[in-house]
């Protein structure tokens, strides 16, 4: 990338997409759950979309919205024949209602699905031959072909070296709860780090969405970012221990000043001299242009009759963003883009490694057991959505459907994770439903407040009661979501 002149790495809209290339490890940790916690044999779980796919689904308006975003058939255009045929049958995207059909990506699962039989029965062993024809057999094979025709770096020896891993994940007590996230190869840890420091306020004597208690959840958002750009990574030097330590939070929290804004993004803390950093005179580096808008992102989430549950945000291979693979019927993710090209640092570009990622999930736990689930797609925005419902649920009392309804609203000081990592020192984006008294007072502090359409989309909040085992769940409005039962 150097050679080529470039500090970062490019991606989509445009004809560098090929450059940022990810190793799909969406379907192995698919396979690596199944395994480890199903019990049904993959060609069981896979019947569904093999049969939707190759017999189609009616198309609904958000997808026929992102199908009409011009970038999208551009994207199609740069890498042919890309997705045309596919998306946009007869020359047009399909109608709201017509029935969309993917035969190619048919054929992608059914591969799966023969490979699953070989295992006669035995689901571990069916599992087995899945993931060894997706990573090292004829899907790898036309992954790394493609890549390789389009000018990508990605091959087939990458995926075959690539097997998803089970962690523990990431524990904070809060609010009489245990909060678990995914660790510093995500911004998982940014909400785990901001509820340290609100530990401190009296967030529930402030209002729900007051200018008070938005500031002071912005701040702490920004100072939280702040360590999440300097120690963040797939890297095992990340202080995570220290970064969630209460001292750390104290110390962190203590920056925050009531009267004013932080105009800029705040210098990291350092967790292990237990130095809190400064506020004023900090400088990141990034262009100052809008980010893209948000799409290609869901959160799925599901609690059985048992009590278990499971979150989840998958992305990925944006149709705008990336380039699409006729013979297999499917977009690669881009994510690569959010590596960096700086030596040392823990999100540094290496072999083997993860870039690290927006996409993030949380479960809440009580008395050792959980209770609830929380995601919301939405790219930087996810973590700050996220812990706005955890505060909705925990501190303000509101049910799932309150929490997802409620107005949002997210800080900007902070360097987009995506490509052009976009700056926007001191803005305040809000929602509609933030009332102009409380914006005055808010941009009285110090914030650029910015009114946008949503502050993360599709948000998902699934919760059972462990005394009684009643099941609720809330579907946000801002995204076609759903909660459904049976």
């Amino acid at each position: 990338f150097r050679g080529l002149g470039l500090d970062r790495i490019p991606t989509g809209p445009g004809p560098g997409a090929h450059l940022s290339f990810t190793v799909p490890g969406a379907v192995d940790a698919y396979l690596t759950v199944l395994e480890a916690r199903g019990t049904k044999s993959l060609g069981e779980v896979l019947a569904q979309a093999v049969h939707y796919a190759e017999h189609g689904f009616p198309m609904y308006e958000y997808m026929r919205g992102v199908l009409a975003i011009p970038e999208t058939r551009s994207q199609f255009d740069l890498y042919p024949p890309g997705g045309t045929a596919v998306f946009y049958p007869g020359g047009r995207a399909p109608d709201v209602g017509d029935l969309f059909v993917q035969p190619a990506l048919a054929g992608t699962l059914r591969r799966l699905v023969e490979a699953d039989a070989r295992g006669r029965g035995h689901r571990a062993a069916g599992i087995a031959a899945a993931r060894e024809r997706f990573y090292r057999g004829d899907i790898a094979a036309a992954i790394g072909a493609f890549s390789e025709r389009v000018g990508g770096l990605l091959r087939a020896p990458d995926l075959a070296a690539y097997r998803a891993r089970l962690e523990p994940p990431l524990r904070m007590a809060f609010a009489g709860r245990e909060i678990l996230g995914q660790s510093a190869w995500t911004q998982g840890p940014v909400l785990l780090q901001a509820l340290g420091m609100l530990e401190t306020f009296d967030l529930r004597a402030m209002e729900h969405n007051s200018a008070r208690y938005i500031h002071v959840v912005a701040e702490a958002l920004k100072l939280a970012f702040a360590d999440r750009e300097r120690y963040y990574g797939d890297s095992t030097a990340v202080p995570i221990a220290e970064l969630l330590a209460p001292a750390h939070a104290r110390e962190r929290a203590a920056l925050i000043r009531m009267d004013r804004a932080a105009p800029e993004s705040p210098p990291p803390g350092d967790p292990r001299r237990h130095d809190a950093g400064a506020v004023t005179g900090a400088r990141v580096s990034g262009a100052g242009a809008a980010a893209p808008a948000a799409d290609g992102t869901t959160h799925i989430a599901a609690i059985d009759r048992d009590g278990n549950m499971i979150c989840l945000t998958p992305s990925g291979g944006v149709f705008r963003k990336s380039a699409f693979v006729p013979e297999l019927g499917c977009t690669l993710s881009t994510r690569s883009e959010m590596f960096v090209l700086e030596e040392g640092h823990p999100n540094a570009l290496a072999p083997g490694k993860r870039p690290r990622t927006t996409l993030v999930s949380y479960l809440i736990c009580e008395g050792g057991v959980p209770i609830m689930t929380v995601g919301c797609p939405g790219g930087d925005d996810q973590a700050q959505a996220d812990l706005q419902l955890v505060l909705n649920l925990l501190i303000f009392g509101m049910d799932p459907q309150q929490a997802v309804e409620a107005p949002r609203f997210s800080t900007q000081t902070l360097v987009n994770s995506f490509h052009p990592h976009v700056y926007q020192p001191g803005q305040l984006n809000v929602e509609p439903g933030i009332p102009e008294r409380t914006r005055a007072e808010l941009g009285a502090l110090g914030h650029t407040v910015t009114e946008v359409g949503a502050c993360g989309i599709g948000a998902v909040v699934t919760r059972r009661d462990p005394q009684t085992g009643v099941l609720s769940a809330g579907a946000d409005p801002r995204r076609p979501t759903y909660a459904l039962a049976w």
